[in-house]
């Protein structure tokens, strides 16, 4: 198989359900919670298609995989939630964000569970399941601890924004409008200023690499994986 094909195709499922289930898992919470907007939209279910983004969930995972990329990024469409119809705004908001990470952190442990079903498979498939296995868990994890960052739109803003006393979380809250091109800037542009100059500058993997180990670390302690 070409290896181009090969990627994909031990990627494929790993992403699509992180990315997916991430969302599902906030229609989920805001649903439980008093909000019925995701549910009047299909969106409290957890059937993948209902959450695909052609671009974010297909098309953009595939280019990473394509050019060899150690680095995997995607989104689905975002669950669309009224904070002001949750019956407790300020602590529900808290919940409802942490369902994305916590729905990842949990099928990180599932996969963690099935990599072990490779010693009673045909040696034909082992090697393809054990890799597509891997991708799942390391994904998870790294989608989670990822959307964890205290930086609104990511979930740990919205995290952050409802633990905050109620004067901090309203100014805090207003960064969301420049969120994204505070992300842009810190994964891709500083990075590539950083090259130009022989620098290594690159915030997010300073931050993120050391958690996903640690926590990949955990899996592998308490799992036992090879």
């Amino acid at each position: 198989m070409d290896d181009a094909l090969y990627q994909i195709a031990i990627w494929a499922i790993p992403v699509l359900l992180a990315i997916t289930l991430h969302e599902a898992a906030h229609a989920w919470a805001a649903d439980k919670l008093g909000d019925d907007t995701a549910r009047r939209l299909g969106r409290v279910s957890f059937n993948p298609i209902r959450h695909i983004d052609p671009f974010g969930t297909v098309i953009l995972p595939a280019l990473f995989i394509a050019s060899g990329s150690p680095f995997m990024f995607g989104y689905a469409k975002p669950v669309p939630v009224n904070f002001g119809r949750l019956r407790r705004p300020k602590r529900d908001m808290v919940l409802v964000a942490a369902a994305g990470p916590a729905a990842n952190l949990l099928i990180a442990i599932a996969a963690s569970l099935l990599w072990h079903l490779h010693s009673v498979m045909p040696e034909a498939v082992v090697g393809f399941w054990v890799e597509m296995i891997t991708k799942a868990i390391v994904f998870n994890v790294m989608l989670c601890v990822f959307n964890l960052l205290p930086l609104p739109p990511l979930d740990g803003g919205r995290i952050l924004t409802g633990l905050l006393p109620m004067p901090f979380a309203i100014r805090f809250a207003k960064i969301e409008r420049y969120g994204f091109f505070i992300l842009i800037g810190l994964m891709i542009i500083l990075p590539l200023m950083g090259q130009q100059v022989g620098l290594s500058l690159n915030p997010i993997a300073w931050v993120l690499v050391p958690i996903v180990n640690a926590v990949l670390w955990v899996l592998d302690l308490v799992f036992v994986l090879g």
